[in-house]
């Protein structure tokens, strides 16, 4: 049998446990709220973790942007007000993906990119793939997971 103390610890210590896992949502008026069930981006209390969803290059309408290199931009712009709603910055970011829906778009993309990493010493992983199709008819969509 256990004991009414030993009973007592693991409880307390599943409940710290399950504290110290606990997500949040992070949500800024500075980027398109989500078109669908899911969150702009959620963090981890324990870790420090930002998981961020894919942001599309949406203008202020609500439109596809759809010159690449402007749309990479606004993209970037977006995820810059996640991070900064998260405390964080493009220096924080561990990793990213990069979906395209014509990999001959890829220099024009990592152009634009690039100038948001240009100081950053450790620079984030990274894969950018092809894919059919985007929502919305959009060309390009990117997320990132960054550290704190």
């Amino acid at each position: 049998m256990f004991s009414k103390k030993l009973i007592l610890l693991i409880i307390f210590t599943t409940i710290a446990n399950a504290e110290n896992n606990m997500t949040h949502k992070i949500e800024t008026k500075n980027a398109p709220l989500p078109i669908g069930p899911y969150s702009q981006a959620i963090s981890t209390q324990k870790n420090n973790f930002l998981f961020i969803s894919g942001q599309l290059p949406l203008d202020a309408n609500g439109q596809i942007i759809t010159d690449i290199t402007q749309a990479t931009n606004q993209i970037m712009i977006y995820l810059q007000a996640i991070l900064n709603e998260a405390e964080m910055d493009f220096s924080n970011v561990a990793k990213t993906t990069i979906y395209l829906t014509n990999l001959g778009d890829f220099a024009n993309v990592n152009a634009a990119y690039g100038l948001y990493f240009k100081n950053i010493t450790n620079l984030p992983a990274r894969e950018t793939v092809q894919v059919a199709a985007l929502p919305k008819g959009a060309t390009v969509e990117i997320s990132m997971i960054a550290v704190k």
